[in-house]
């Protein structure tokens, strides 16, 4: 699947179901809100059905999980030192995160660490005053960069969904290209997944003492006492689980049902 020819959107009855509602959708109709979420729902779980099917598809697994590790790489210097402004690090992650690939998969993992920035910048507007102080050295706090974690990973597979229906709507309804559907639903679908995602400051403190949690990490790593050397350890190991969950492979907290489907 690359950039050479225009991809039609993923095909399969599940996904030509949601086609089919989206093409019925009205913008001004009753209940509009809620029908759409009900839409965006229907793609959520073509995408997670496709995949238990085939964890290969759309290289999306794989993909996502290399892009974790890499953010999980950057999170120790982002608490270190920060950055300049709003744009230098959205350059910086869209980069070192999403590489360079040509696949829709590469794409959505920039446009959902784009993403995922707007989002937490709007959760801590405190994060625009530590970007201010980053020439002079600031770094970000734990906090921050742990919801960017979450974030990344749930806007990612939004973005993902994004140019999906993006192509239903070209190919069945163009009329609804003005009512952006395809950024609703992307909205939906990451609020939706954002919780699914460990978060590696909770997963830290679970002794509840944040110093006992590195201490403990630091027997398993050899880590020196900072949570700038363990966490992001703790952020790489998490990227199985956050894929899986966001992707899901793994489904006790959507379905009740315990273990990774088959």
């Amino acid at each position: 699947m690359g950039t050479s020819t225009r991809w039609k959107g993923p095909s399969g009855d599940r996904w030509s179901s949601a086609a089919r509602r989206l093409a019925r959708w009205r913008e001004d109709s009753r209940n509009a809100d809620q029908r759409l979420e009900e839409i965006a729902a229907d793609y959520l779980r073509a995408l997670h059905e496709t995949l238990r099917v085939d964890q290969s598809a759309f290289g999306l697994y794989d993909t996502a999980c290399v892009a974790g590790e890499r953010l999980a790489g950057v999170l120790g210097s982002l608490a270190a030192e920060g950055a300049e402004s709003a744009d230098a690090l959205v350059a910086r992650l869209v980069s070192e995160v999403g590489g360079d690939g040509g696949t829709l998969a590469d794409a959505a993992v920039r446009r959902g660490m784009a993403a995922a920035i707007r989002d937490v910048r709007d959760r801590h507007p405190e994060l625009d005053d530590a970007m201010g102080g980053g020439a002079a050295g600031g770094g970000f706090a734990w906090d921050i960069l742990c919801d960017l974690y979450q974030v990344f990973f749930a806007d990612m597979v939004g973005e993902f969904l994004r140019s999906a229906v993006a192509e239903h709507v070209k190919l069945a309804v163009p009329v609804l290209i003005a009512t952006d559907p395809e950024g609703k639903i992307a909205d939906w679908v990451a609020e939706k997944l954002v919780d699914l995602v460990p978060n590696p400051c909770e997963e830290s403190a679970e002794a509840t003492d944040l110093a006992q949690a590195v201490d403990t990490a630091q027997s398993v790593v050899g880590a020196a006492q900072d949570p700038s050397a363990v966490l992001p350890k703790i952020a790489e190991s998490l990227v199985p689980r956050a894929v899986g969950k966001v992707l899901g492979l793994i489904t006790e907290e959507i379905t009740g049902e315990e273990g990774v489907a088959a």
